[in-house]
């Protein structure tokens, strides 16, 4: 009997130092500090208007800058492409369900609807190409490009290297922006030789290239030997003239001088990638100019010829191209920008 009992107690001191064992916690090991949430890009996209982004002209350019910045600043890059004005409201509306930082309108067509949306949505950051307001939302910027500067140079050049005592000029839609590009070209010839007689007509499209290569046309017969155009995609048939009728032509937008190497001579260059690619920077960085309109002309470096011009234009047309430019900045020019303007200049 006291044997049963001397390993019953035994076993209930052995079970209780086991589970006494069973309740010690073990040391805690070091924690590894938690891994610090990567960075969420900054995301920017762009509408493109009708002109698709592959015009050669500046909805192309701001893609380029889109692209620019999402290689140099990290930003995650997109757009929508419009096939017709009844694509920009959609196209809008896409892209701000897909949470965007920044949503572009390319093109002073989207001008109200791009206003109309910033209104709608103030917690959304807007920007648009080629357009002003009078009163612009704090969540909106216009950015707006001296397009008469460059395009009174490519206008001096034609002036000086015409044969035919007659040059031409092509353009999309009429209205202030391809006004500047009209009016300062036309003073830019002038300045040039006062002498030389400009052909104007408007294709009403910036899209239809068979039309602008037929105005073209019409102006390689009557005598002009150099056209310039500010047409968009309609200045692709200018270019396709110039090439069949062995012509030259004027780009615009961006250096256009690939699509004709022999043909194209100069481009009037309205840098809508710097535009875009500096605005996404000062969205990194805090510094969104929300309603304000940001001007860019040749003192800011938004506007110039293209660098190919050299492989054409003479080395002495050139260096005074440059002094003309030096007068530009220093306001010593006051290049016109519409009719009225234009009259006074003359």
């Amino acid at each position: 009997m006291f044997k049963k009992g001397l390993t019953i107690l035994l076993t209930v001191v052995l079970v209780a130092g086991l589970l006494a064992g069973c309740g010690q916690k073990a040391p805690e090991q070091p924690k590894e500090p938690a891994e610090k949430p990567a960075e969420e890009a900054v995301k920017v996209a762009m509408v493109t208007d009708v002109g698709g982004v592959n015009d050669q002209s500046f909805n192309q350019s701001a893609w380029e800058g889109l692209q620019r910045a999402e290689e140099e600043l990290g930003i995650k890059a997109s757009y929508k492409e419009s096939k017709q004005d009844a694509d920009y409201g959609p196209n809008m509306e896409d892209l701000l369900d897909s949470e965007n930082d920044l949503i572009w309108g390319i093109g002073f067509k989207m001008g109200d609807l791009v206003k109309e949306e910033a209104e709608k949505n103030p917690e959304q950051k807007y920007a648009i190409i080629d357009y002003a307001y009078e009163e612009t939302p704090e969540n909106l910027v216009g950015v707006v490009f001296k397009a008469e500067q460059p395009s009174f140079l490519v206008g001096y050049i034609a002036g000086k290297m015409t044969e035919t005592g007659k040059v031409g000029f092509v353009g999309g839609i009429k209205g202030n922006v391809i006004d500047g590009f009209h009016y300062g070209y036309m003073a830019g010839v002038k300045q040039a030789n006062k002498d030389v007689k400009v052909l104007v007509q408007y294709a009403d499209s910036f899209t239809d290239a068979a039309k602008g290569k037929a105005i073209a046309n019409q102006m390689y017969k009557e005598g002009a030997d150099i056209v310039f155009h500010a047409a968009g995609g309609v200045g692709d048939g200018v270019i396709e003239a110039a090439k069949e009728q062995n012509k030259k032509a004027i780009g615009v937008d961006r250096d256009q001088n690939a699509l004709a190497p022999e043909n194209v001579i100069t481009s009037a260059m309205k840098r809508v990638d710097n535009a875009v690619f500096n605005m996404a920077k000062d969205l990194k960085d805090g510094k969104f100019p929300g309603g304000t309109t940001v001007v860019y002309g040749l003192k800011e470096g938004g506007v110039d010829i293209a660098p190919t011009s050299d492989k054409h234009v003479p080395a002495e047309i050139l260096k005074e191209v440059e002094e003309l430019k030096q007068q530009i900045i220093d306001e010593k020019i006051v290049v016109p920008y519409n009719e009225k303007t234009f009259n006074e200049f003359q």
